[in-house]
């Protein structure tokens, strides 16, 4: 017997199952719809070779001026972890601390100290961010693109990120950045999930509830 294959791929039904993005089904749902933080995570350690293949993922984000400005410590040894947990907010403790990893996420208020290689097109871009306020405002704002392109980038290693911005922030960075030219922005939790990590998914807003025309 032949079986007669149509070559001819059913467009129409393609379009419809990748609901018109060309990430897979199966990609959307492990870093948007079946992606939720996690609160409790299994005994499986994260290694070094995971967190680098986050970062070589996360780093192609676009932020201003290629500025980078995303400062990370992961968090490891006991000590560390301790320090840690004495700057969390009480109802965080226990997640930090049973979490097989840690990373700090802090923004580089000097990110425009390395324009020479993040920007080597402009020649005068660090004299474009002599102003401090303005620096630390963009410092920030980019970083906090950056924690996004991060969280999605541990969901595609298959992974589960527990964000969490219950922190004495000031005691974070003077701890980890003594330098004083950081600023702690988020404490990320990561790991496989446990059975019990993720709590009941809550609404999101409508695109018509978000989004108008102009």
């Amino acid at each position: 017997m032949t079986l007669l294959i149509d070559p001819t791929p059913d467009i129409d039904r393609l379009e419809a199952e990748f609901n018109g993005l060309q990430l897979s089904p199966d990609a959307q749902d492990l870093l948007f719809r079946e992606a939720a933080t996690a609160n409790a995570f299994t005994d499986e350690p994260v290694t070094d070779e995971q967190m680098r293949a986050v970062y070589d993922l996360a780093k192609w984000g676009p932020t201003a001026m290629n500025s980078q400005p995303l400062r990370i410590v992961l968090v490891r040894s006991a000590e560390a972890r301790a320090r840690l947990v004495g700057h969390m907010a009480e109802g965080n403790r226990a997640k930090t601390e049973a979490a097989p990893l840690v990373a700090i996420l802090a923004a580089d208020h000097d990110f425009h100290d390395e324009f020479g290689k993040t920007f080597p097109v402009f020649p005068g871009a660090r004299d474009a961010f002599s102003d401090e306020s303005a620096r630390i405002e963009s410092a920030e704002l980019s970083s906090g693109l950056q924690i996004g392109y991060f969280i999605i980038a541990v969901r595609a290693a298959g992974l589960a990120a527990g964000p969490m911005g219950g922190f004495d922030a000031a005691g974070v960075s003077q701890e980890y950045f003594p330098d004083g030219r950081h600023r702690a922005l988020l404490v990320v939790n990561i790991g496989q999930p446990s059975v019990d990590a993720f709590r009941p998914r809550q609404p999101r807003l409508d695109f018509d509830e978000v989004v108008t025309a102009v």
